[in-house]
């Protein structure tokens, strides 16, 4: 007859062995790192000449907002956007029935005024009328000849030509659209002579003279140009506290009024801690770098500056002497062991 073995004592013998298990586990090790090869570079100061890049905009160096001058509904219009005139071309033609109205009247009272004048003269030939009527005669005529020059004058304002050559870039009315003194109805532009116009904080305008030449990046046209500095605000905007600095372009086809662009501003020399591009790694908010230390890479987090070319300015989280790992180093874990390769 076989004695049953109960469940409890395999549970105990279970419970006795488990010890053993967990410690052995503790014993075993993690499988080593493998090396990797990897070119190392030596951090030095380095003497640089930083610069400061300030948002600016295209303008036109010669532009005009045009107006008219009276009152009165447009009745031609024979331009459109992006269209090229010439200088003394039709822009608009207003129609303002009373200036003509006008005209005629002062034509009318200038002919009046030489017809009275002359009669004034025969009669004074003949010692029928005296020195001082004639004189009064030919001041009338004069204010008359005044009257009628304003009247034409003012005819001519329903007239508006274009004040010198370039392009349409805004058209703010239609035709049959009524035209009011000083409200804008076109906007033209010179395209051919082009600037930068941009804001210089007032900690830096000393570092700005006339004449000076500085580089602009235009994005949207992948352009770099050079340019001069034209005007330089005497007062900063008490606002911002910047000062507007205007800087002439060279001519290039590509650039448009308008565009967003951006001013290299040189400022004083200084010496900073740069490292190739590719020897920091982004992590998420914050860049790393790896830092060789008896022959294995240490993970380092940096604060880092601008940019110089293809380097990097270093700010905060290493120091000179220090050797740091270039490439190779997307994947690499801290305290992996690094073959290194000047």
């Amino acid at each position: 007859m076989k004695t049953a073995i109960p469940a409890t004592f395999f549970a105990m013998i279970f419970f006795l062995c488990l010890p053993a298990v967990q410690a052995e586990k503790e014993h075993e090790q993690p499988p080593p790192l493998p090396p990797v090869k990897a070119h190392v570079q030596t951090v030095s100061l380095t003497r640089t000449r930083p610069q400061v890049e300030l948002v600016a905009t295209i303008q036109a160096v010669q532009q005009a907002a045009v107006a008219a001058k009276v009152t009165g509904t447009i009745t031609e219009l024979p331009v459109v956007l992006g269209m090229r005139v010439n200088k003394g071309d039709l822009l608009l033609k207003i129609s303002a029935e009373e200036i003509s109205a006008r005209v005629r009247q002062a034509q009318a009272q200038l002919a009046q005024a030489e017809r009275n004048l002359a009669r004034e003269r025969k009669l004074l030939k003949r010692s029928a009328a005296t020195r001082e009527t004639v004189k009064n005669m030919e001041d009338m005529l004069a204010v008359a000849r005044a009257a009628f020059e304003e009247a034409r004058t003012m005819l001519g304002y329903t007239t508006i030509r274009a004040p010198f050559a370039g392009v349409i870039t805004r058209k703010l009315v239609t035709s049959g659209d009524l035209a009011t003194p000083g409200t804008p109805l076109i906007k033209l532009e010179n395209d051919s002579r082009l600037q930068a116009v941009t804001g210089v904080p007032e900690s830096l305008i000393a570092l700005l003279g006339k004449g000076d030449r500085l580089t602009v990046h235009i994005p949207a046209a992948r352009a770099t140009v050079s340019g001069t500095v034209a005007e330089i605000a005497p007062a900063a905007d008490p606002l911002s506290r910047t000062a507007p600095v205007k800087i002439d372009l060279e001519s290039n086809a590509a650039l448009r009024t308008g565009q967003f662009a951006r001013v290299v501003l040189p400022v004083e020399p200084a010496t900073t801690l740069l490292v190739p591009a590719g020897a920091v790694v982004a992590a998420g908010q914050m860049d790393k770098v790896f830092v060789l230390e008896e022959g294995r890479a240490v993970l380092r987090l940096v604060r880092t500056g601008g940019r110089d070319g293809d380097r990097v300015e270093i700010l905060a989280g290493l120091r000179p002497g220090e050797e740091i790992i270039v490439d190779n180093n997307t994947l690499l874990v801290s305290g992996q062991p690094i073959e290194a390769v000047q």
